[in-house]
């Protein structure tokens, strides 16, 4: 519905839009010629200072400069130039005022005006750029996002300093109307990954998005896989190395963790510092990865199957040394182990949500404790606990967290397979592992890629870290162009 041209019945349309919202403010002012004006804006939204000095003073006080000829209305005074404000906007449409307004712009309108204008002069607290607290960097870029989209826009325009670099807008949820940004590189993202994230978008019908993971389980392929299909990064530089590879960046007002399209399973297990660090190391270091991600999933699994089904595979020393451990145990080794692995993700979670300073102590700490005494009184033997731990251990190699929620949890199954059949039953976990990861398709892009469909001109940087003069990708993430 269009404003009128009366101040009151506009001023009485907002009170009734703005209807027991105690933060909104309606100021009335007489401007020098006798006019009446309106200013309606969020307390705690705007920027007094600019608003006072750059708007109402030239209004109530100094009045119009001379040699400007008749001035009609406000907006004319916009346009002209004689506000000191960087951005506004002239509206008609009470709903789109009411949207602009608790966006912390500001509405002027004047008796006998059927339009407001509404002056960017926002301004509310918001934290600093500071070092993420989740991706740790040994070398490198210290900044990570923060919950301004804007800013975090800004800092991706600071890097990829190319007119390429494209940024589209829309808004999400009824309610929160919150500011969505997918950003890509023209000529470098696949054009079908972007038209499909854009109608991805566009279709995803919330009340309300309160952080990205509402944009990422709305857009997502599958909701029933547990391996992640988009990675999640708060440094720019991570987002930056994506988007120049060919990647779609999706930023959502209101959290530093950025959205990273298409992801493949070797993103997972790449870091950063793989690319800032010399080539010998970061291959190294690469490997070590890799190792520690199998051995994270497959150990606990394999040593039930050696020890129940295929004893004779194991060296004689050694597994008389397990028998004479577990002579005192009173469960079967996969009860042993599966509560000695329930016990550890326990730990692991009270660590997480415990106080900072405290959290990391009691994880630690309660581990060593329950572990011993376990061992102590009987209910555990000793290798289970060697078992447990290494393999819990392993999982905190993978660089990105959640990359390693799916290696934590396919180990249950794994064990319920190799208990029932052993070495067997392990293969039969693996195949149907790799059937699912040959078949996951994230926004079109094959999850093995480029092992399966093979690329040989891709898959060197996936065995090694080479040398970026022997490569044509030099960006910090690495990986072969998904595009």
């Amino acid at each position: 519905m269009n404003i009128g041209t009366r101040l009151q019945e506009n001023e009485q349309l907002f009170r009734q839009q703005f209807q027991n919202c105690s933060d909104i403010q309606f100021r009335e002012f007489t401007i020098k010629g006798g006019s009446k004006l309106l200013l309606v804006f969020v307390d705690g939204m705007m920027d007094t200072e600019v608003m006072t000095t750059n708007v109402l003073k030239p209004l109530l006080y100094d009045g119009l400069p001379e040699g400007l000829g008749t001035i009609d209305s406000i907006g004319q005074m916009c346009e002209l130039g004689l506000f000191a404000v960087m951005q506004y906007q002239k509206l008609t449409d009470s709903g789109e005022i009411v949207d602009a307004i608790l966006k912390g712009n500001a509405a002027v309108l004047a008796d006998g005006e059927s339009c407001a204008m509404l002056l960017g002069c926002t301004k509310f607290e918001k934290r600093s750029v500071e070092e993420s607290n989740n991706e740790a960097a040994l070398r490198g870029s210290r900044e990570s996002f923060t919950e301004l989209v804007r800013t975090n826009t800004t800092m991706l325009r600071r890097i990829i300093t190319t007119p390429d670099l494209k940024m589209e807008s829309f808004q999400v949820g009824r309610l929160t109307k919150t500011e969505v940004v997918i950003s890509y590189i023209e000529g470098i993202a696949a054009a079908h990954v972007v038209t499909e994230v854009r109608s991805r978008i566009e279709r995803i019908k919330l009340d309300g998005v309160l952080e990205s993971s509402y944009i990422e389980e709305s857009i997502e392929d599958t909701h029933y896989s547990p391996f992640p299909q988009m990675i999640i990064s708060e440094r720019p530089d991570v987002v930056s190395s994506s988007l120049m590879q060919g990647k779609v960046a999706i930023l959502v007002n209101g959290t530093p963790d950025v959205i990273v399209v298409p992801m493949t399973f070797w993103d997972g297990l790449q870091a950063p510092d793989d690319f800032y660090e010399r080539f010998l190391f970061a291959s190294l270091n690469r490997w070590i990865r890799y190792v520690f991600a199998i051995f994270s999933i497959l150990f606990p699994s394999i040593y039930v199957a050696l020890t129940n089904y295929h004893p004779e595979m194991v060296p004689p020393k050694l597994m008389l040394s397990i028998t004479g451990l577990r002579e005192a145990s009173p469960f079967p080794t996969i009860i042993e182990i599966f509560l000695m692995e329930i016990m550890f993700e326990g730990l692991r979670e009270a660590g997480i949500r415990l106080p900072q300073q405290i959290g990391p102590l009691v994880s630690i700490v309660g581990a060593l404790v329950i572990g011993e005494a376990a061992v102590r009184a009987g209910i555990i033997s000793a290798p289970i606990v060697i078992v447990v731990s290494t393999a819990g251990i392993s999982s905190f190699v993978i660089p990105r967290y959640r990359f390693s929620f799916p290696l934590r949890l396919l180990r249950f199954p794994l064990l319920i397979l190799s208990a029932l059949f052993g070495l067997f039953g392990v293969a039969l976990g693996i195949i149907a592992m790799l059937i699912h990861l040959i078949q996951l398709k994230p926004f079109g892009t094959p999850y093995l890629t480029p092992v399966t469909p093979l690329v040989a001109s891709k898959l060197k940087d996936i065995v090694l870290r080479w040398p970026r003069k022997l490569v044509s990708s030099n960006s910090p993430e690495g990986g072969s162009d998904q595009a």
